[in-house]
């Protein structure tokens, strides 16, 4: 890998234009179970689901063998195999509302080589922030990983997630609610939906439950459980990988404005921790 020209991706930028159509909103809400009535114009976007807009929509031809883009377009061309969105920081200034005309304007503010225990990675943090006609709505800052294929025995075992939940629910990822949020999320990435590819050619023993979909249903659960309060924050970061061999729960705990989240696996292990900052909602808040 030449570590001289990843750097020169530093401070890239691009912004993009969408709308909050109604579609995307009412197709993730019938394949969350969300109760209640489909969402209607106006209606405020819940946290996460701004991941349904500014789509990479690239051709056919420009798509490599894992179904990603190709390497070298706004992210740097890391030729590294596997790529991972490991986490993301957010904060909520107002409510993107259905219906709106939207942007968002992207930073590369980082691109940083490591070694880990399981071999090279390459952290590359990118800055986003989405506005309406009232200015920046929300701010994020995600964190993408690329490293090797790993090596056998490489990989440390996850540890145990906490059990002081207040709240917890059991999810079944089966292959039907992973095309769904691939197809929602136009994400081509074949460990989601393509079993073989998933087992023969990455090695996982089957498809993987995306990273952005183990957070929304987090944040989902939050909503469930708590209604009535709006989220003014939310940071998660990807611990372990689940696949859809086994069910899952998503559990938490609220104390005051601060929730604590968590995913746990069928093993009891940790697979993604998350916080979020919360207050009585309002007629302009995220919900």
């Amino acid at each position: 890998m030449d570590h001289d020209t990843l750097p020169q991706w530093i401070g890239k930028t691009e912004t993009r234009q969408d709308q909050v159509t109604l579609t995307p909103l009412r197709a993730l809400s019938a394949t969350l179970d969300r109760a209640g009535p489909p969402p209607v114009l106006g209606d405020p976007v819940p946290p996460c689901w701004q991941w349904l807009y500014f789509l990479p929509l690239h051709p056919m031809e420009g798509v490599g063998p894992d179904g990603h883009p190709r390497r070298g377009g706004f992210l740097p061309p890391v030729p590294l195999p596997r790529r991972m969105w490991a986490g993301s920081r957010m904060r909520f200034h107002h409510a993107l509302r259905a219906g709106s005309a939207i942007h968002r304007t992207s930073r590369i503010a980082s691109v940083a080589n490591k070694q880990g225990r399981s071999g090279e990675l390459v952290f590359v943090q990118v800055h986003h922030e989405i506005a309406d006609a009232q200015g920046i709505a929300i701010s994020e800052q995600q964190d993408i990983v690329y490293r090797g294929m790993p090596q056998p025995g490489g990989a440390p075992r996850p540890g145990a997630a906490r059990s002081d939940e207040q709240f917890s629910r059991r999810i079944a990822p089966d292959p039907v609610l992973l095309f769904r949020y691939s197809a929602l999320t136009f994400n081509g990435h074949r460990i989601h939906y393509d079993r073989p590819y998933a087992i023969n050619e990455e090695g996982y023993p089957g498809l993987v439950v995306h990273g952005p979909l183990i957070a929304t249903l987090l944040i989902e659960q939050l909503h469930r459980t708590h209604p009535g309060h709006a989220v003014r924050s939310f940071d998660f970061k990807a611990v372990s990988p689940l696949f859809d061999t086994a069910p899952f729960e998503v559990c938490g705990r609220i104390d005051g404005d601060l929730a604590s989240l968590w995913a746990r696996g069928p093993d009891g292990q940790l697979a993604m921790e998350a916080s979020a900052t919360v207050s009585m909602a309002s007629s302009t808040s995220p919900q």
